[in-house]
């Protein structure tokens, strides 16, 4: 059985999934090009999706494409194109960067655009329900409704204020009645797109974006949900707190996400213009080199970037090809790596599994086998 850290209880605790396990992680939003963050984030799951196929589970793993938000409009503006070009320019980008990063291809990738019914089908629920107020020409969910507001992310209320206002948060509206209560429906500015509602005219907010596309493809419980490490608040918790609200069911049976990474000394951001782009590092290395280094580092341990990791990732590579070519058995070397991914994606162990029996010599086979388990063909 799997065991993974569970953010919501703070513990690593088994992950014992039904046959058909049923994954939603919060994809890009399509702006700029794919980072070593968004690669890190989506690797993570892919090594958790292939071991989960090693098992004999059937997983449907759905990664939406936020293609109605801020940041986007944004960056459109600043270049003077439509946003949807821009969504699906960056889109295929990134689906161009998985791709040679040997990522499993998923279920489904709906974009936030196609689910405009859903939103405002799920805005009427949440209404209805009693957990959101109109105000300003906006809708937002009260957090005084909701009880266990704060259940996933474990953090104060001065924490959440400050992640709010860090993160789009708006936490200086005056139309909401808590600083903490997010928006549902917000009204477009001129150059947005625009949708009628009852409510009037604009566009969703955020958060109601990956609820409504989550019960539509999956269902009102998902077993396991995540993304990066950032997107524990607001975002994951908002989404907790309005798909419970709207279905009266538990939203996420086990919620799981992924280190932040740095550069230079701070975490990598748009803002700091301090990212590794992997269709730039796909210019110069070898793309299993690339998600060897990525993936070397454990999902949950924050990292630096620095400019020697591609070498030493590259010369690791070179390592285990040659011992595959060198032949020999191993079904020992593949238990031991099922092992060490067994527990919390230990993907650290299970290069040093693979290491030594590389270095042994007559292990060949089970080298290419168990890299194959972390999705590195040799």
């Amino acid at each position: 059985m799997i065991h993974l850290y569970d953010t919501a209880r703070l513990a690593v605790v088994p992950f014992d999934p039904p046959e058909h396990v049923l994954m939603y992680t919060c994809g890009i939003t399509p702006y700029d090009a794919t980072h070593l963050g968004h690669a890190a984030t989506f690797l993570a799951y892919d090594v958790l999706q292939r071991r989960l196929i090693d098992l004999g589970h059937r997983v449907t793993c759905v990664r939406n494409v936020t293609d109605i938000d801020d940041p986007l409009f944004a960056k459109a503006r600043e270049l003077g194109i439509h946003y949807l070009d821009l969504a699906a320019t960056e889109e295929a980008r990134f689906d161009a960067d998985m791709e040679a990063l040997n990522a499993l291809p998923i279920a489904a990738r709906p974009r936030a655009s196609s689910a405009i019914p859903d939103i405002r089908g799920f805005i009427g629920m949440v209404m209805d329900r009693g957990y959101a107020y109109q105000a300003g020409g906006s809708v937002y969910f009260d957090v005084s409704k909701f009880q266990s507001f704060g259940s996933v992310s474990h953090y104060s209320r001065d924490e959440m204020l400050a992640f709010a206002r860090e993160r789009g948060g708006d936490v200086d509206n005056p139309n909401k009645r808590d600083p903490l209560d997010f928006v549902l429906w917000q009204p477009s500015a001129p150059d947005e797109p625009s949708w009628d509602t009852l409510w009037g005219p604009g566009r969703p907010g955020w958060h109601i974006e990956c609820s409504a596309l989550a019960l539509r493809e999956l269902g009102s419980t998902i077993h396991l949900h995540g993304g990066g490490a950032d997107l524990i608040f607001p975002h994951h918790e908002s989404e907790r707190a309005q798909s419970e609200a709207a279905t009266g069911e538990p939203f996420v049976q086990h919620w799981m996400h992924t280190a932040l990474i740095s550069k230079d000394g701070e975490k990598m951001s748009k803002s700091l213009g301090n990212l590794v782009f992997i269709d730039a590092l796909r210019k110069e290395w070898d793309p299993a080199a690339i998600r060897l280094g990525i993936i070397g580092h454990h999902y949950r341990t924050e990292w630096e970037w620095d400019d020697d990791l591609m070498d030493r990732s590259l010369s690791q590579l070179e390592r285990w090809r040659a011992a595959a070519k060198a032949g020999g058995s191993g079904d020992a070397v593949v238990e031991a790596v099922r092992a060490r991914l067994d527990d919390d994606l230990d993907t650290p162990g299970a290069f040093a599994v693979i290491d030594e029996a590389a270095a042994s010599g007559n292990a060949g086979d089970g080298v290419a086998a168990a890299a194959a388990l972390l999705g590195i063909v040799l």
